[in-house]
């Protein structure tokens, strides 16, 4: 018998030319990253080149566990084919396992069966027979699943219901150990492969989230969250550590939220980080948003304002005073139109302040201020004083109470032009939340000079849509008639997907959007109270197009698809 200390680990395994082949092939694996992976394999002794090009990111697990399945011809399973205790001999040390992504399944009279992430490590399957004392039969297994199995069988640290303690206190010993653990190179490694997946994938948010048996990663691409291969479950406190101690959190802090920043190098690119905590049942819930500098066009053209939408709106953005408002919900796109108002703004003769929370973006001549609520710098506190600074132009974040929206207006009386955003649903709702925060009507009718209600769709790749006419019907209950000119054929697009946009059929995001103008009309119903559905359809009589018509423009050219606009938009 063989003693668990005796199974050292070592001897890379070789014979993977076909492997490699057929990831090659099938343009799942790139020539220049797997030059990389091999020169990283010569300096590990842990890892195959099937494990090491899943660690790495580059390549999927499922990806890898297919290919093997398929050069193999053993059966690929599932995570229900897991015991809960393992049917492999005590001896056999789950440091082994781990090492080797090995999971024992079953037990049978003339073998053992195993799950392993590389069925062709043949070191693996002559440790395992050495220590089991009989023959070794593999079955093919996702590698996270894997290690997850393991967690299950072996760790013996958490309680009998399986979920950790988040009221326990840490001490010194427990936080200088999550240190240790979130500073060693494996960690490490891990939280840089998820940045730089998510710069490769122009995601904005990364999402690590904990769950009873396996940590889960997710990636938002083009406001859709898509899942990514994540970390083994083993390492969801040491890789949420590492997070915190990059946005200098409090790691020893796992029961209130947190909040804070991360300056890094991504690819050669200079990224600002936002990062938020929260606990949750079986840890701390993790939301990385990236803020990237480049990604960023302050074009009106280029954010999807056109035609008479963009006329409009720079009409009433050259007015000397009054207000602006941005409406939409979270991710909607509003912060960046504000800076590009900003940018379009900024020139010598304008003083300009903002007063954000947080400041997303810094502008070359502008002076922003940063909230901090800790101290008493309210949004409200910050407005107070900055009128005292002589600007001509303030943004304000979001106004978010009746105090920041009393000072708004005030300042928009007294010669400034203010810009700012509300979370509405249209253009039209921003209006009646402006009463319902308890502002008199009055002073909207005075101040409110324009409201700009925005969602964003995804952009069509333009490397491989593909057009196709429309049916009488789609044309008659989506009412896209009056946008054909006469003998027009309505064509619209589909999303393909090629190597430009990773196969999706879409790449970047554009906004679709309506712009109400204060008319003396719609002055009339604000003093009146009425309905923001009436309010809308004046603005309508008036020459607004509605977020949906202007969605159903952008999918007549191409830009987006019907399904994008319907996603969106009320009229869905």
């Amino acid at each position: 018998m063989v003693a668990a200390a005796d199974l050292v680990i070592n001897q890379p395994s070789t014979g993977y030319d076909a492997f490699v082949s057929a990831l090659l092939q099938s343009g799942k694996l790139r020539q220049m990253d797997l030059v990389r992976a091999r020169r990283l394999l010569e300096e590990t002794d842990e890892d195959t080149l099937p494990t090491l090009l899943i660690r790495l990111g580059l390549v999927a697990e499922r990806d890898v566990a297919e290919t093997l399945a398929d050069l193999t011809g053993l059966e690929c399973i599932n995570s229900e084919a897991y015991p809960e205790v393992s049917p492999l001999p005590e001896s056999i040390s789950a440091r082994f396992l781990r090492c080797r992504h090995v999971a024992g399944l079953a037990e049978q009279e003339d073998c053992f069966l195993v799950a392993a992430a590389d069925p062709l490590d043949e070191y693996s399957r002559e440790a395992l027979e050495l220590a089991c004392e009989k023959p070794v039969k593999f079955k093919v297994g996702l590698l996270s699943e894997i290690d997850n199995a393991l967690q299950r069988q072996f760790d013996r640290h958490q309680d009998e219901t399986g979920v950790q303690s988040l009221e326990a206190d840490l001490d010194d010993e427990d936080v200088e150990h999550l240190k240790d653990m979130a500073s060693e190179a494996p960690v490490i490694r891990t939280v840089n492969q998820i940045l730089q997946q998510a710069v490769d994938l122009k995601a904005s948010d990364i999402h690590i989230e904990p769950f009873e048996d396996q940590l889960q990663v997710r990636l938002r691409v083009d406001g859709i969250l898509r899942q990514v291969d994540a970390p083994p479950v083993r390492s969801t406190a040491a890789v949420i550590s590492r997070v915190k101690l990059m946005a200098n959190l409090n790691i020893a802090e796992r029961r209130l939220p947190q909040d804070g920043r991360i300056k890094v190098q991504v690819q050669g690119k200079e990224l600002d980080l936002r990062v938020s905590t929260v606990p949750t049942l079986y840890g701390e819930s993790v939301v990385i948003r990236l803020l990237d500098k480049e990604q960023v066009t302050l074009d009106f053209s280029a954010l999807g304002f056109e035609g008479k939408v963009q006329e409009r709106f720079l009409k009433v953005l050259s007015l000397p005073h009054g207000i602006i408002l941005i409406t939409g919900p979270t991710g909607s796109g509003k912060s960046t139109t504000l800076y590009t108002a900003l940018d379009k703004l900024n020139t010598p003769e304008r003083k300009i302040i903002t007063v954000e929370d947080p400041v997303e973006y810094q502008l070359a001549g502008v002076n922003q201020i940063q909230v901090k609520s800790e101290i008493g710098l309210t949004f409200a506190g910050a407005l107070r004083s900055i009128v005292r600074q002589d600007p001509d132009v303030i943004m304000i974040g979001e106004m978010r109470d009746l105090e920041t929206a009393r000072i708004a207006v005030q300042s928009a009386l007294t010669g400034h032009l203010v810009l700012s955003t509300l979370h509405t649903n249209d253009a039209a709702g921003g209006v009646t939340r402006l009463l319902d925060m308890g502002l008199e009507d009055y002073l909207i009718t005075s101040t409110v000079n324009g409201i700009l209600g925005q969602r964003l769709v995804r952009r069509l790749c333009d490397h491989c849509k593909e057009s196709y006419p429309v049916m009488p019907e789609v044309i008659e209950e989506t009412g896209m008639a009056k946008f054909l000119t006469e003998g027009q054929k309505p064509v619209l697009y589909k999303p393909v997907g090629c190597d430009h946009c990773n196969g999706i059929g879409y790449r970047g995001r554009l906004a679709i959007m309506e712009f109400l103008v204060m008319s003396d009309e719609i002055r009339r119903l604000v003093l009146n109270h009425a309905q923001a559905r009436e309010i809308e359809q004046v603005a309508i009589d008036e020459g607004m197009l509605t977020m949906y018509q202007d969605g159903l423009q952008k999918a007549l050219t191409g830009k987006t698809t019907l399904a994008e606009v319907l996603r969106v938009t009320t009229e869905a």
